[in-house]
């Protein structure tokens, strides 16, 4: 996250948490001073799609004149998708400028998000991304199909939001030792978007003499990196349960954590741990790879 010329890209969709992810990018835009781009892919959907039997025993006339009219329907849908996909961005647009945000870039794409994510990687400082899309927003006990596959592909630090937004004042960094959780550690400890937070290093269900060194001496890289106050807290417990109860209680606002830390099954291509802690946790995720 040192790179100001890449830039922070946010979903949108129309969900309902799309003000919300609208509201956590220009807050990280600005706390890290990137660019912010919004961008919505209209996805043209198989389920979506005009489709008809045509065996039937008509008339070649009739099957052409049918075929015409789905066409029709067909194109109309398309420029109602590419009218709301604009709206949608104004919205977007207008919030953002609202929050700080002088001038945002708007992107339209189409075909799949993943596709449009994969193909802007290389620019893609933070991507900031609702828990779940409008097509499954009524599902809150599952995470988006699509996150999923967006946490499979891209090597970007991504921040997953499940809530409206609250400035954050207190992040927790979920460790375990791993090399990952290393890795979130240096990311913490350098970046200008937590400085002047507080910080709480949580270890949940770890307990042997490699593991403690390490979180000593995380404790101490993280003592002298500008935040204001560090809380470090090493529990008994499931990691997933644990963590989550520890945010309850201590308010936390931002749980920073690796993607697949947690888990010695590396070749899941994502790891149980993520999945549940994208499921159960209430307030927003930042996972790196």
């Amino acid at each position: 996250m040192n790179a100001n010329t890449h830039c922070v890209i946010a979903c949108i969709d129309g969900s309902a948490l799309t003000p919300a992810v609208c509201d956590y990018a220009a807050w990280i835009a600005q706390r890290v001073s990137a660019p912010l781009k919004l961008l919505h892919a209209i996805d043209h959907h198989p389920e979506t799609a005009v489709t008809t039997d045509l065996s039937g025993n008509i008339g070649l006339d009739s099957r052409d004149h049918l075929l015409e009219e789905l066409s029709q329907i067909e194109q109309q849908r398309s420029k109602l998708r590419l009218q709301q996909g604009k709206s949608l961005l104004q919205s977007a647009r207008e919030r953002v400028i609202q929050a700080g945000i002088a001038s945002p870039i708007t992107c339209q794409r189409h075909g799949s998000l993943v596709k449009a994510l994969i193909e802007l990687e290389e620019g893609i400082r933070v991507l900031v991304v609702g828990v779940r899309g409008k097509m499954h927003e009524n599902r809150p006990d599952q995470i988006g199909a699509k996150l999923e596959s967006i946490i499979r592909s891209l090597h970007k630090p991504i921040l997953v939001v499940n809530a409206e937004f609250k400035a954050p004042q207190r992040i927790m960094i979920a460790y375990d030792g791993s090399d990952a959780a290393e890795k979130v550690v240096e990311m913490v400890s350098t970046s200008p978007a937590f400085k002047g937070l507080s910080c709480h290093l949580v270890c949940a269900g770890k307990d042997d003499a490699v593991a403690e060194q390490r979180f000593e001496a995380a404790t101490h890289k993280l003592a002298n990196s500008g935040f204001a106050e560090l809380t470090a807290r090493q529990l008994p417990g499931k990691p997933e349960q644990v963590l989550c109860d520890y945010q309850e209680r201590q308010a936390i606002d931002l749980t920073v954590m690796g993607a697949f830390s947690h888990t010695r099954i590396h070749d899941l291509l994502l790891g149980s741990f993520t999945a549940k802690m994208l499921a159960h946790a209430h307030k927003p995720l930042l996972l790196l790879r």
